[in-house]
């Protein structure tokens, strides 16, 4: 797994179209030994193309599935139906498992398969706003955002929570950017300084807001499941969100009108004694 869920996004899909507890379904990932080819997760795809070549592998597979249930129930697959893990004449309560389907003796092995890829003729294209609060301790430079509200359009949404994860946790990666990450390197002989976790500053869970998070879906055109990539958005806005947040408090206050990112607590001191020092001549 590469830790955002996708498996029980693909899960969802699969079982939504047989009709079957999503827990009844196994995603496997990661197996070069059965997937010959991939290119891992990236770009805010997986869902927009990951989960669309899913959605036709199952497709595919329920239509194969139709054809030899059709033999076994003596009818035409088009009066067939698939639900709760079962093929059935629609209208009627004469059915075949999909275990029974499987166990037939003679079936093409291949007809027990579905697969299926997925290029999209365009990308999607997620869109929001990210609305930040912060309150700067002017004696110390220390920055606290207190209010922070996020409202964006993922086209359809086909996990809410997993959603929710990925623009939260996208979000802290834009605040940790903005406050406080960087690679520092040393002065006198160009050695990385913040090499390790030890000096390479990391949000925490206390460092970050209670987010309030919104989303008005609007569904994307430009894939069968109607779904937008969620998994950059979060960091897109966030970081200039909080960093324009604070420009416009040193601005209000000092007449402020940049500073470096990460805005460090010493950066913020020291933009604030310098605008003090210069007024104060």
């Amino acid at each position: 797994s590469s830790g955002q869920g996708h498996q029980t996004a693909y899960a969802q899909i699969v079982a939504e179209q047989f009709g079957l507890p999503p827990e009844r379904v196994h995603i496997l990932q990661g197996d070069t030994d059965k997937i010959a080819s991939g290119l891992g997760t990236g770009g805010s795809a997986s869902i927009p193309t990951g989960g669309v070549s899913v959605e036709r592998a199952t497709r595919e597979l329920g239509n194969n599935l139709r054809e030899i249930a059709a033999e076994v129930l003596e009818t035409s697959s088009r009066d067939l139906e698939i639900g709760e893990g079962a093929v059935r004449i629609a209208g009627t309560d004469r059915s075949v498992s999909f275990a029974d389907l499987a166990k037939r003796p003679g079936i093409d092995p291949s007809k027990l398969n579905g697969s299926a890829t997925f290029t999209s003729a365009d990308g999607t294209y997620p869109n929001g706003t990210h609305l930040a609060e912060v309150e700067i301790d002017p004696a110390t430079g220390i920055i606290k955002i207190v209010n922070y509200v996020i409202v964006d359009d993922f086209g359809l949404t086909l996990n809410p929570l997993l959603l929710a994860g990925q623009v939260h946790g996208g979000a802290m990666q834009g605040i940790g950017q903005a406050l406080m990450e960087q690679a520092v390197y040393s002065a006198t002989d160009g050695q990385l300084v913040t090499g390790t976790f030890m000096d390479y500053a990391l949000p925490r869970a206390a460092d970050g807001p209670s987010f309030v998070f919104e989303t008005h879906n609007v569904p994307c055109k430009t894939n069968p499941l109607g779904v937008k990539g969620a998994g950059e958005a979060g960091a897109i806005g966030s970081c200039p969100a909080v960093v324009n947040a604070i420009i416009d408090g040193l601005w209000r206050e000092y007449k402020i009108d940049h500073i470096d990112m990460p805005a460090t607590p010493e950066r913020v001191w020291i933009a604030i004694r310098e605008h003090q020092r210069r007024h104060s001549l």
